[in-house]
């Protein structure tokens, strides 16, 4: 148990992680990939508005909301993070490595996508580069949320 008495499992901790990885979608990863448009490197543009399946809902809010999710996954697991630098090369690779594995490995194939989006160098360092910048993004946030809570180790 943490010091100030909520498990990394509290709803006020998995919330926590929700919002944090919601906004690092928006901000940390989508502004990532402006960067990489801009230099012609990403296969895809940022902010993309297209209607998602089943829903409608547009594909920056739909990513946004799994942003979410793994927010929730991060939290679970961010109290194994080294502590220091160690813990933004950690929150880095967390993104980069777990996030674009699982995308490249079951989300593409899921929608009729080449596995490994036919490994495409560009969408590869795109989604590791994002990706590692939504883990940035999401323990910046954690952190703004716990300080702001006026204690520096809860959620």
């Amino acid at each position: 148990m943490e010091p100030s008495g909520k498990t990394p499992s509290s709803p006020v901790c998995l919330l926590a992680g929700f919002v944090a990885g919601f906004l690092a979608t928006l901000i940390f990863h989508q502004l990532l990939v402006v960067v990489l448009w801009s230099a012609g490197v990403s296969p895809f543009g940022p902010f993309q508005m297209a209607p998602t399946k089943p829903f409608g809902v547009p594909t920056v809010f739909s990513l946004s909301f799994w942003g979410g999710v793994w927010g929730i996954i991060y939290v679970l697991f961010e109290g194994r993070f080294p502590a220091g630098k160690g813990y933004w090369v950690t929150a880095f690779l967390f993104g980069g490595v777990l996030l674009s594995l699982v995308a490249l490995l079951v989300v593409l194939p899921l929608k009729g996508r080449p596995l490994g989006g036919g490994w495409n160098p560009y969408l590869l360092v795109t989604a590791f580069l994002a990706n590692g910048a939504w883990g940035i993004g999401t323990g910046v946030i954690l952190k703004s949320l716990k300080t702001g809570e006026g204690n520096e180790t809860g959620h």
